[in-house]
């Protein structure tokens, strides 16, 4: 289904087995978006000011094209890494997926609710890392009764202890993005979407929170996870998307799709 009209892609990872639910289809996406363009960063601050008095050179705007024809379907159960290098494209296909970038072309389907956690996602850094449960989990769609019977094990997950009392701005950027992980992950997605919110934790949470990642695929929910650590992707996921420069590269079984990756970034050293 929804083959990528790209040059010579791999085809798609094999449904799982017995009845297959999509929960995701990218049909032939192209994500554009528009960026303010100088000139060229030459110059001195100096003669930067100048222009500025002048009102010389101001800002053009240019396009990016960042997704090129990306085509595949997710279902239940999927777990699936989105790898690349820098620029390639997996954070923007992860906004595009969970509604917030529309595509300039193509469509995106999506059999449920998205979820996005990013290691920027929108916390009250004024108020207590409990308010922030409370307020997450609501967000969530969670019931008051539901936050209550979920709020110790949220708090004991992310680890943080007695820093849940005290303002979010003054926890470090691994303790934010364990909170974030600990209320996100309280509920059950139907697609639950990763934005290298694993890379600031420690060596334990990230055991903790990849196993989390398993037990919401195993509850046939659908993850996707950006991450730059491809340890990481072989462990939690079952299947990998290669992106190169806005094209779909390679979909399909992890270890084969990153086996490719590395082999194509060691012949290029």
């Amino acid at each position: 289904m929804a083959v990528a009209e790209q040059a010579a892609p791999t085809p798609a990872a094999v449904p799982p087995a017995g009845e297959a639910v999509p929960t995701v289809i990218a049909d032939n996406v192209n994500i554009i978006y528009k960026v303010a363009a100088g000139s060229g960063g030459k110059g001195t601050a100096a003669t930067a000011f100048r222009r500025i008095l002048k009102r010389q050179d101001r800002p053009t705007i240019r396009e990016v094209h960042a997704v090129k024809n990306v085509s595949f379907t997710a279902y239940k159960g999927d777990a699936i890494g989105l790898i690349g290098r820098n620029g390639s494209g997996k954070s923007t296909l992860l906004r595009a997926i969970a509604g917030l970038l529309p595509p300039a072309s193509g469509a995106i389907y999506t059999g449920g609710q998205p979820s996005l956690l990013g290691v920027n996602a929108a916390m009250m850094n004024d108020l207590t890392g409990d308010r922030n449960v409370v307020l997450g989990c609501l967000a969530m769609g969670m019931s008051a009764e539901e936050i209550e019977q979920r709020y110790d094990e949220i708090v004991e997950f992310s680890g943080i202890g007695d820093f849940i009392d005290l303002p979010m701005s003054t926890y470090s950027s691994g303790m934010s993005a364990r909170l974030k992980f600990a209320i996100a992950s309280a509920k059950t997605h139907d697609i639950l979407l990763v934005d290298e919110a694993l890379a600031t934790g420690d060596a334990e949470f990230r055991v903790r929170s990849e196993q989390k990642i398993k037990d919401l695929r195993d509850q046939a929910g659908t993850v996707f996870l950006v991450s730059h650590s491809l340890d990481v992707v072989l462990d939690t996921c079952n299947r990998a998307i290669w992106l190169d420069k806005g094209v779909l590269r390679m979909d399909g079984d992890v270890k084969e799709v990153v086996d490719a990756y590395n082999k194509e970034a060691t012949g290029k050293r």
